[in-house]
């Protein structure tokens, strides 16, 4: 493949690998903190069991990005190879 054929193939894959959706990955949503100290006291069971609940989300969260991630670099690699014998056959 000339190399005139891999500029359009790294563009390919630098698209696919970092703008493609994780389809399957929902970030939690933030937990809320009251900006009195009063509700805080007030309510530090619920705010606490929010935060803990956050943060094991968030690393829940985390590792389907990476498995997204890893995923779509296998597909890309795999576009990159079809698109390369598709430029093949037109030369």
């Amino acid at each position: 493949m000339s190399c005139a054929c891999n500029i359009p193939l790294a563009l390919l894959i630098t698209v696919l690998v970092v703008s493609g959706p994780a389809h399957a990955c929902t970030p939690p949503e933030r937990p809320f903190l009251p900006t009195s100290r009063e509700d805080m006291r007030a309510y530090a069971d619920l705010i606490r069991g929010d935060f803990e609940a956050y943060i094991a989300d968030v690393q829940d969260y985390f590792r389907c990005l990476d498995e997204e991630r890893a995923r779509a670099f296998v597909e890309a690699g795999e576009v990159s190879e079809e698109y390369g014998r598709f430029i093949e056959a037109l030369e």
